[in-house]
Order: C-alpha cells, then structure tokens, then sequence
C-alpha cells in the first residue's frame, strides 16, 4: 500500500498540492486524472521520491517494492533489451551481477564460495531461475520480438524503447505501479497485453493516460485532482464522467423529488456495475459500485470546450472519389493505387501502424502534396477544412492575439463574436489577448477546432486532432463529431475516440488497404477481417 499525508508542493506563492492525504490500496488500479498543468505526472513524481514535497509525507508499506515507467529514453542505451529489463528489480539484477563477479574470479576463495550459496538461495527465493524467460515473455507481449532481446538499447527507436521501459516496470510483480502514459507508441495489440496484464495484477496501480478506453478497461478508481486536492471515485473514467454529469443535473433540477433522484441514480449504478470486464478487479469494482449513494456523486468543476460542427451547406451524395492515388514520402512510396469512393454520411477512421500514409493521403486531397500518380476529385457541393497532424505553421512567427487569429477565418469580425467564441473555448478573459505564438499544444489544438468550426465546411479532414488535448477537450470533440452530420475522415490513437465516432474503417497495411463499413470493435473482433489482415501483414496474401 501506498498514502500520503498532507503533501503541499508550493512553486513560490502558487500551490500546486495543498494538504493531500490519499489511500491508495492493493488490489485496485486508480486513474489519476486533471486538466493540463494540474499536477499529474509531478504527483507522480512525489510518490517515487523524484520530486520532494514541500511538506507531508508519503507512506510505503515496509518491504514492498515500487516500480516506475521511466521517462528517460536513453538512459539504458549501453544495456541490452533484455537486462534492461531485468534491472526493473533492481535487487534481483543486483544478485544477478555480483554472482557473475565471483564466479568470474580465478582466485575463487571459500569466503566467495559461501558468498555465493547465500547469493544464490536469495536468487532461488526471486525466482531468479526464471526472470530472463520472464522478461522474454513481457518484451514479446509488448511487441518486441526475440530478434530485439539481445540487442543494445541504442539501437531500438523511440517507440520500441518505450515498450521496454515499460516492461522493465512490469518486470518482477512489484508491489506498487506507477505507470506514467503507458499506452504512448503501443499498437492494438500491446495495449490489449498490458491491459489484460494489469486486470490480472494484485498491487497498487497509479495511471497516468489520456486514452479513455484504456482508463474503463483497467480502472477501478479514479482520482480526480481540481484546485489542489486530490478526490477520490469509485469506478473507470465513464463512470466518474458520468455521474458527474448525472450530479450536475441533479443539482439543476432541485424541484425534483428527492425518491426520484434515487430511482434514476440507481438505475445508473445498475447499468455501470453490471458492465462486462475481463479483470479478476471487476467484482470488487461491482460491489464497491451498487453501494454508491446520491450523496457520494458530486457534480465535477471541471470545464468541457463547447464544440460543434455544423456545415453551412448540405453536401451532395458523392465526396470524393480517388483514382491509382499514388504518393511518395522521402522517395519511399507510402500509398500504391489506392482507389476509393467517399460518400456522404461516411465517418472513416484511417487506421494502422505507419503514420506515413494516413498523413500523405490527407495531404494529397487537401492539396497539401502532390500526388506521384493518380486522380482525386471532389465533389461540387463540398467545402472541406483539414486539421494536419504538424499545425506549427498557423502559430509561429505569428504577432497577433487570439482575436485577431481568429478573426482571419470568421465572417463575423466583431470582437464581442469572437470573445464570446474563444470563452466557449475555455479562452475568457485575458486569455483571449495571449499571443498566438506562446500557446501550449492544447491551446493550439482548441484554436485550430474553433478556425475549423467557424469556417462551416461540410467535410473535415482531422490528422490526430486528439493529440495534446486533455481528457475533457477530448471528451467534447468526441461528442461534437458524433452529433454531427458532416463527413469526417480521420486518425487517431484513441481506441474510445475512433469507436464512437467512426462508422467505416479503413487500414493501410503494407501490402494493401483494408475497407470495411463497421465499427472499429467489430472491425477489430471481425473473423474474415482477422485473417485478411494476418495475411496482408505477413506479405502472404
């Protein structure tokens, strides 16, 4: 078990924690959730000792062992894979190390040789016989094949160093997890490992993610951090959602019987407590759930953007239509022949590992990049805004506050419009005299979404648009592009996200494309798709 008492961090004058004394027990696995800037990965950081409160203490059962996802990419580059790995159990690998020394001796002395027997009964007792097949085992879940195991850090790229410093924290059943956006440069498939993983795991888990589907499949608390303090839910991140909302409705409509507000709380608790999961924690979660209260559910002070897409004229039937679309990154041909017909209504996520083509193909019909060969044609009744991946070009070297940015892609140029679109934006106040060119990530994102809303196109173009964005700024995207009627054609990393937004998929393999008119689940649990992937990813098709 890991708790703190009173922590306070304070930066000068400003108090990031005030007096937080927080629980967290084995057992349960806790998404740790707040705006940007609240304090997440700094909380964090207190807990592993990185980062020295102000006052307060944390609290670590005696014996137990913590274990962090480090973020220091190049910090195990002159390691192998595999013992960087090992070294996630740090006493283990200390073992490991010192009896390699004395068997390596050729003055191997009787003190060496109790020495090592001592060594290797700890060894036997941490199951030491078995760590590197361990290991080999958490690499190859999370992507990284035996051909990487005995090669040097430095010779992986980001992503695949990522997936090992992951399974270096897994590594040894620690007794406290302390995992720091875990999901980052993972596939489909490794996030399915860890999360089956963690629904198996009996310690602590703090998580730290902006993946929702991630947070519901793994989470049996939430902790929320607003306005310094750190409270406690039970449940995943839908949950916390929406009974926050459900509480924030309650609350309005205060004419309404008392019996009433309890029918509808128990009909919600009903609903989340019976939801399926794989994880041996469901149980629990379940009955922690059915003994929730109306008095337990508070509304939530935390503020969503208002956005909506509304096209200013209905599009006709047919879109787009590509024709042998070839295009090259770099030399390297990323899509070949591609021919495809865009329909109205159609919501499509373009899906698959490689970036590179999803990225071209926007660029080639958004103009953006000429294509090596091949036609695309829009539809006459369209009017198309994209959202590229790389925005920096609307912001940089740019010498106008947020009113004058957007007043260059609005037909209204009155400055109380725009102000009253920015606040809507969560961009009140002083915060709409900002110059553009000092915005965070998110800021920009919530900017380019308010260009994109204010220019009443009919179809979208969205490369990455949940990148940078907080979990409420996700969370209003997500339901403003499942309310509305315009085509969508986008890519994202959020399972959630393209779930409930897409109606087609389309993947980018590297030996075709796949098109199919489903949901991502059914895409993803589809048996004729399943194999026509394995066949197009293997080369065998």
């Amino acid at each position: 078990m890991i708790s703190t008492s009173g922590i306070t961090l304070r930066f000068g004058k400003r108090a990031l924690f005030e007096d937080v004394s927080i629980k967290f027990n084995p057992g349960n696995c806790y998404g740790l959730i707040g705006a940007n800037g609240a304090g997440k990965s700094t909380f964090l950081k207190i807990l592993s000792g990185e980062v020295e409160q102000t006052s307060g203490e944390v609290h670590i059962t005696p014996g137990e062992r913590l274990a962090v996802l480090s973020q220091n990419h190049y910090a195990y580059d002159d390691f192998q894979v595999l013992e960087t790995v090992i070294m996630g159990h740090k006493k283990l690998f200390d073992i490991m190390k010192e009896k390699d020394t004395l068997y390596a001796k050729a003055d191997f002395t009787d003190e060496d040789g109790m020495r090592a027997g001592e060594l290797e009964a700890e060894f036997a007792d941490m199951n030491g016989w078995e760590a590197e097949s361990e290991a080999a085992e958490m690499l190859n879940g999370l992507g990284i094949g035996s051909d990487f195991h005995f090669k040097q850090m430095a010779e992986l790229d980001g992503s695949e160093k990522v997936r090992v410093l992951l399974a270096q924290a897994l590594f040894g059943s620690p007794h406290i997890l302390l995992l720091d956006e875990p999901t980052n440069h993972l596939d489909i498939e490794s996030i399915r490992w860890l999360e089956n993983f963690l629904g198996d795991y009996e310690g602590t888990v703090i998580v730290v993610s902006h993946d929702r589907h991630f947070l519901n499949e793994v989470c049996t608390h939430i902790a929320d951090i607003d306005f310094g303090k750190i409270q406690m839910y039970v449940g995943n991140y839908d949950f916390w959602y929406e009974s926050s909302q459900l509480a924030l409705a309650l609350m309005r409509n205060e004419n309404k019987k008392k019996e009433d507000k309890v029918k509808e709380l128990q009909a919600f608790v009903l609903r989340f407590s019976a939801n399926k999961s794989k994880s041996k924690q469901a149980t629990s979660r379940k009955k922690a759930l059915e003994k929730i209260t109306l008095d337990d559910i508070r509304p939530s002070n935390r503020k969503y953007p208002f956005i909506l897409f509304k096209g200013e004229r209905e599009a006709g039937k047919h879109l787009l239509m590509t024709e042998g679309l070839t295009v090259s990154v770099d030399g390297e041909k990323v899509i070949d022949n591609f021919t495809v017909a865009i329909n109205k209504g159609d919501k499509i996520a373009f899906v698959g590992p490689n970036g590179l083509p999803k990225t071209a193909f926007f660029q080639a019909i958004s103009d953006e990049r000429e294509p090596d060969a091949g036609t695309f044609s829009w539809g006459v009744t369209t009017t198309r805004s994209y959202f590229p991946k790389d925005n920096s070009a609307y912001f940089d070297n740019v010498d106008l506050n947020l009113v004058e940015w957007l007043r260059q892609y609005s037909k209204d140029p009155d400055e109380t419009f725009l102000r009253g679109f920015l606040g809507r934006m969560l961009f009140s106040g002083d915060e709409a005299m900002k110059k553009a060119s000092v915005l965070s990530g998110g800021e920009k994102v919530r900017c380019m979404l308010s260009k994109m809303m204010l220019e009443g196109a009919n179809v979208f173009i969205m490369d990455e648009p949940t990148n940078h964005l907080d979990l409420e700024s996700i969370t209003a995207l997500n339901n403003g592009l499942m309310d509305t009627e315009c085509t969508i054609l986008f890519t994202s990393h959020d399972h959630q996200f393209v779930q409930t937004v897409a109606n087609r998929i389309i993947e980018f393999t590297p030996n075709g494309v796949i098109d199919r008119l489903m949901s991502y689940d059914e895409y993803l649990e589809n048996a004729e798709v399943k194999e026509l992937r394995e066949k197009m990813y293997n080369g065998t098709l």
